[in-house]
Formats: C-alpha cells, structure tokens, sequence
C-alpha cells in the first residue's frame, strides 16, 4: 500500500485545471445599459408652462442655449450631452409664430444630430392649424406643409393638443398623440355646480357639434348649435340658433379664438334666444390685448382658458379663469417615455372627432 502524502499536490504554472465556464448561447437580442433617460427641452414661446410640466414630472428643464442674430435668424445649441436619451420638446405655437415654428424646427434637428434616441415635438396649440384645406382656389394647405417640415427636421413623434381639425393627424407618418382638454373644463363646470337640465352645451358651429355633445354628456346636460356666416376672416354673425335655450344657463365650447367674435355674437345670439346666462370656454385663447377688453365687455357670466398659449395676467379679464394642462401634459409624456397607452388617461374616449 502506498503511503498518502500530507502535502497537497503542486501543479506547475500554466498547467492548471480550467474551471467549468458556462458559455452564452447566441439569442435575438443583447441587453445592455443604462437605462434610456427621459430629457424635457423648452424653446422660448411658453417656458412656463415647460417649467409647470416638469414640476410635474419631477425633473429639471435641460440647458439649451436660443437667441436671435441681429439678422433675425436663430441660433440653437444644446449645451449638454442628449445622446440616446428620449427627447421632449416643449414649443407652442403663439405669437411670433414663424419664429416660433422655425425655433422648434432647429431645436429637431439639432437633436437629431446629437444623437438622440427619440425626438417627441410637444406642440400645445399647434400652428396653422386652421388651414388645413383649400376653403378658395390658390390657397395653401399651411397645416400640411408645417408637418412636413416637422417630419422633415427629424421629429418622431408629435403631442399637441385639440387639434382644430382631425384630419391633421392624417398629414403625418409619424404617431401623432392628441389630446383633448374637454375633461378638465366638465370638472371646472360642475365643481360650479353647472351640471343638469338647466344647463345646456352649445356648439359654435357644425363643426364643434360632436364636442358640444360629448361636453354635454360629461355636464348631463342638453345640446344646442348654432349656424354661423363668415363675411371675413375676422367677423362673424349668427344666423340660427337649433335647440332649445331658453331659461337655460348657456356653456359655448371653441378650440380657438383670436378676436372673441364667434364668442361674442354666440352669446348675444343665445341671450335674444332666452338664455338666463352664458359661460365660454376656449383651449387656445390666441387673443390680442384689443380682444381681452372686447370679452372683459361682453355679456358673459365667465371665460374658461387654458395655458396652451401665454395669457397677459395683466391684460386678463377679472371672470377669466386659466386652467393648467401641465398635469396632462405631463401624464402623456411620463407614459409616452414608458411606452404605455396614451388614450388610457380618457379610458380610450380622446377621439373626439
């Protein structure tokens, strides 16, 4: 019998036992890090409402540096690293609106070239929105060619809000998420108590008339429209009103408005029709200081607004009111940047045309 060595075994350098390696299998994709990170960019049209945004959001607004040239022209720069991060850029479209529009522009592209992942216009009020067909001939289709120049820039993806014709949408080839500020105007109606029989929702006109109903059901209320001539771009008379009125507190819902003249002669209409009282409620209030006094002398118990587009807290009217759709806003973009159902936050009713 042979003795057992005590001392462990040597085993020269080199020659040592490999252990067992699990060697990876080849499989359809590879798993690599960090995580993507969601960015928020704002240009110079409405930086509020950007900064109400990412309060809501719980970060910070990304440094870009904007300015204009003596000439007119813009400069942009992101002054941090953007590479693969997902990209919101936050520009509405009020006045001065080519700037605005061409500063938007820039800002995609300029992403684009930096590398990042996904670029997300964020358009609240969407410019040229109301040409959006040829109404006489030689006219432009301005809201097609604005999403051209968008997909053009770089853009995958565009959130606005109430867009003033649905077939915008279908001007793209990029995913379009449009929201709609008809919830957050029912909920400031009824915290009012202006829910029921006694009040009914009027559209301004046949092209309003699927949202004056669907307002109307939110407030459980009636449905009245009005049918309206245009003699010009800016004026407006009523002709008809169809539906019953009288001795009801009237609520007239618009998308836009630039001088309160459908507004004003809607409520004037309404109130030779019997209405006891007339509410308005607008997304985009696009209004100059002339059509504020116009509306703050008009025969209107209240305005409702959001802040798609600034409002002059000095210019305002004392019965308007401003609702914020930041939290909307931000609830998009936080399940855009997830990849989770955007028509979830209305329970799949946002498609209102």
């Amino acid at each position: 019998m042979q003795p057992v060595s005590a001392t462990p075994e040597l085993t020269l350098p080199g020659l040592e036992t490999p252990e067992a390696v699990t060697q990876p299998q080849p499989g359809h994709w590879l798993e690599r890090g960090p995580q993507k990170r969601l960015m928020v960019f704002s240009g110079r049209s409405h930086k509020a409402l950007a900064e109400r945004i990412v309060e809501q959001l719980g970060v910070e607004l990304g440094e870009i540096e904007l300015h204009t040239f003596g000439n007119g022209e813009t400069y942009c720069r992101f002054d941090e690293s953007i590479r693969g991060a997902d990209l919101f850029l936050v520009q509405t479209g009020c006045h001065p609106v080519d700037q605005n529009l061409m500063e938007l522009l820039l800002m995609i592209q300029a992403a684009k070239l930096a590398s990042a992942k996904r670029i997300t216009a964020v358009i609240p009020w969407y410019p040229y929105a109301r040409q959006d067909r040829k109404a006489k001939p030689r006219e432009p289709i301005s809201a097609r060619l604005v999403a051209d120049m968008l997909q053009l820039a770089g853009a995958d993806r565009v959130l606005t809000m109430d867009l003033h014709a649905g077939q915008i949408q279908g001007f793209f080839t990029i995913p379009v998420d449009h929201m709609t500020s008809l919830p957050l105007f029912a909920r400031h109606f009824r915290d009012l108590g202006l829910v029921g029989e006694g009040v009914v929702s009027v559209a301004p006109d046949a092209g309003r008339a699927k949202h004056a109903v669907r307002f109307a059901e939110m407030i459980d209320a009636d449905f009245a429209i009005m049918h309206k001539t245009r003699p010009s771009h800016d004026v407006v008379s009523v002709t008809e009103v169809t539906g019953r009125v009288r001795d009801k507190i009237a609520i007239i819902g618009d998308d836009i408005t630039t001088t309160g003249g459908t507004l004003i002669a809607g409520a004037q209409a309404l109130k030779e029709h019997g209405a006891t009282e007339v509410y308005v409620f607008v997304t985009h209030a696009l209004l100059s200081p002339e059509g504020l006094k116009r509306l703050s002398e008009a025969d209107i118990a209240g305005i409702v607004v959001t802040d798609t587009v600034p409002i002059d807290p000095i210019a305002k009217p004392e019965h308007m009111t401003v609702l914020t759709v930041a939290p909307l806003l931000a609830e998009t973009i936080m399940n855009v940047f997830a990849d989770d159902s955007v028509s979830a936050i209305f329970g799949g009713e946002n498609q209102l045309f």
